[in-house]
C-alpha cells in the first residue's frame, strides 16, 4: 500500500474507532479492524454483530460457570 492510502486508511480506522467508543461498542482497534474488512469484503454487518454479541456472551457464560 502506498504512504497516502495507509494514511487515509489509519485515519479512517481513528475515526471509526472513537465512534466505537462513544458508542461504547468494547471493541479493541484491531477487532474494529477486522470487522471493518469483513464489511469490505461483502460480509453482513448484522452477521458480525450477532457473532460478536453471541462470542460475548458464551465468555461470559463460561466465567460465571467458572466461578461457581
Amino acid at each position: 500500500m502506498e504512504p497516502t492510502r495507509n494514511n487515509e486508511v489509519k485515519e479512517t480506522v481513528d475515526i471509526l474507532y472513537e465512534i466505537s467508543n462513544m458508542l461504547n461498542t468494547g471493541l479493541d482497534r484491531e477487532t474494529l479492524s477486522l470487522c471493518i474488512s469483513l464489511c469490505e469484503r461483502g460480509i453482513n454487518p448484522e452477521a458480525i454483530a450477532t457473532v460478536i454479541k453471541d462470542l460475548r456472551e458464551l465468555e461470559e457464560s463460561k466465567q460465571i460457570s467458572k466461578h461457581n
